[in-house]
């Protein structure tokens, strides 16, 4: 006679979430920058040009000069003893979601570097995987991020005899669980002396991927709605930018540096800015938004600015990213 509960608990040791972040060079220097960057800047996902065309730019202007300069900025938020936050976090993430779910594994992986997503994917083959769910850490939906780690999966698959049974969560841009908690963290970081405004910063696409049928706009705009929404926040009170726009080409607007650059000439003196778009800190939020951001707005006559941090590892984020994963593996075992 078949034991059901035996079943159930080998069915759930062989059910694998996965937590894919963007990525993140191996340390601060030009050379492991450059390697980073060319393999993310090699993603046609992300960098939709002929590759004749962009492959001499890439290598031949774009890694030479950028890669210092970038490298010099990871310098600036590099934790110590531990290496870049994004990985850091994403890592104590994947461990607070593990401590949640028992009953499955949980692991990282980052779509760009290490650890990468095909030695993940690898790693879980090499365990018995036979059910596997994908949480890309976008919130919102975009070409450019959740589909490219599909891509990266659906390559490594190809490879594989035996596939074991796959769900990719597309996107919680609205998901209760998730705006609760960021919602709760900001109202407790704003505390009772907010800033006159609070801008909501998500990194941009070019618009013409939007043209294209990028859907990553909408849900920008809805999941900002819906935050200011829960934290009774009036029109005047807060807007929508984008942030880390990169090329000549018209991106998505309007930019977040504008936007502050505008609210410092208007007499705004103090402003709070969140950035709803990313799952844990990194480059963008802790060096963009809160060191060059921050001196752009004083520069233009505001008095400061303050960066609220994100999610990162906070237990309702591990929460509300554990309920996810339970909807999504409802019925496999």
């Amino acid at each position: 006679m078949t034991d059901h509960a035996t079943d159930a608990r080998d069915a759930a040791a062989r059910t694998a979430v996965l937590l894919v972040n963007l990525g993140t060079p191996d340390a601060p220097t030009t050379a492991a920058v450059r390697r980073y960057l060319a393999e993310f800047l090699h993603d046609h996902r992300v960098v939709d040009l002929s590759r004749w065309l962009w492959c001499p730019v890439l290598h031949g202007a774009i890694l030479p000069l950028r890669s210092p300069r970038v490298a010099r900025n990871y310098e600036k938020i590099w934790i110590a003893g531990r290496g870049s936050p994004l990985r850091v976090h994403t890592q104590d993430l994947a461990d607070a979601v593990q401590a949640r779910l028992p009953e499955l594994r949980v692991r990282m992986a980052m779509r760009y570097g290490k650890p990468h997503l095909r030695d993940a994917l690898r790693g879980l083959r090499d365990e018995g995987l036979r059910r596997l769910l994908v949480v890309p850490l976008y919130p919102q939906y975009s070409a450019t991020t959740t589909a490219s780690v599909f891509d990266a999966i659906a390559d490594e698959l190809t490879r594989w005899s035996d596939l074991p049974a796959l769900r990719v969560i597309r996107d919680y841009h609205r998901d209760d669980g998730w705006l609760g908690a960021l919602a709760a963290k900001i109202r407790a970081l704003r505390g009772d002396a907010p800033g006159e405004k609070l801008l909501l910063s998500f990194h941009g696409i070019p618009e013409r991927y939007v043209r294209n049928g990028d859907p990553y706009p909408r849900e920008c705009e809805a999941s900002a709605a819906a935050l200011a929404q829960r934290l009774g926040l009036g029109v005047d009170q807060w807007k929508l930018g984008y942030q880390s726009r990169f090329g000549r080409e018209p991106w998505l607007g309007p930019a977040t540096s504008d936007v502050l650059r505008d609210w410092a000439k208007q007499g705004v003196r103090n402003v709070d800015v969140a950035c709803p778009g990313f799952s844990v800190d990194c480059l963008e939020t802790l060096e963009e938004i809160a060191m060059q951001n921050a001196e752009l707005f004083v520069e233009h006559g505001g008095k400061s600015l303050c960066y609220l941090p994100a999610l990162n590892a906070d237990p309702a984020h591990a929460d509300a990213i554990a309920a996810l994963v339970r909807r999504h593996t409802a019925g496999w075992n």
